[in-house]
């Protein structure tokens, strides 16, 4: 791989604002839940997948060191934000406020919720960068689609099967079915959008001269 890849060349730095908006972001909006016809789930699943978009850019042109370092730092990043917007709804309101128990019920998070979202992005996010570098090498390169969209049914499916049984095992029924439908919501979205996928890592790799294969790969995902 070029050496460029040492530096944090401004693709990098804007791909890793990117992911760690969209996670913030994300977890703001998953209290919103939508209705339509027979289907609920939280508005998160329009933008969540763009963090998983993202990381698949990062590890596919970048390797898997550089993915998993744009993973810690998201991790850190919505942990500040989850930590900071609840204790915010402890701080005293002057009397004229009238939102503050709206405020507190759409920003903080139950232990449970937190254990679950963070457990849920930590796995699915490793997991989803390690399988496309893995396959890179295994590939020699070739075959892109195979590997991001494999990545992104296997990433997908245990963040929400991690996030759905730890978040709601013993509340709600059927969290097979809330798990399929979430899981299978993100990926056709990831699928949609793999043309804009492929080009924008085609031009970035360009742009940074990055040969097609990536061999500095460590095999154990949550390896520090």
């Amino acid at each position: 791989m070029n050496n460029n890849t040492n530096k944090h060349s401004a693709f990098f730095l804007n791909l890793t604002v990117i992911y760690c908006v969209c996670l913030i972001i994300s977890n703001i909006t998953a209290v919103k839940i939508v209705g339509i016809g027979n289907f609920v789930f939280p508005a998160a699943v329009f933008l969540f997948p763009v963090a998983y978009i993202t990381n698949d850019i990062l590890a596919e042109v970048y390797g898997y060191e550089k993915a998993k370092t744009v993973i810690w730092t998201g991790f850190s990043t919505n942990l500040v934000a989850v930590l900071f917007l609840w204790a915010t709804t402890y701080l005293p309101s002057p009397v004229f406020f009238d939102g503050s128990e709206a405020y507190k019920s759409m920003l903080s998070s139950t232990p449970r919720m937190l254990i679950a979202s963070l457990v849920a992005y930590l796995f699915g996010s490793f997991i989803n960068a390690f399988i496309v570098s893995r396959l890179k090498t295994a590939t020699k390169g070739k075959q892109m689609a195979l590997r991001l969209i494999l990545s992104t049914i296997v990433g997908e499916t245990i963040d929400r099967a991690l996030f759905i049984t730890i978040a709601f095992l013993g509340q709600v029924d059927n969290l097979i079915m809330m798990i399929a439908t979430q899981a299978t919501i993100r990926i056709i979205y990831e699928i949609i959008l793999y043309p804009l996928t492929k080009i924008v890592i085609g031009k970035i790799k360009k742009a940074e001269n990055i040969d097609a294969i990536d061999e500095n790969i460590q095999y154990n995902p949550f390896k520090s």
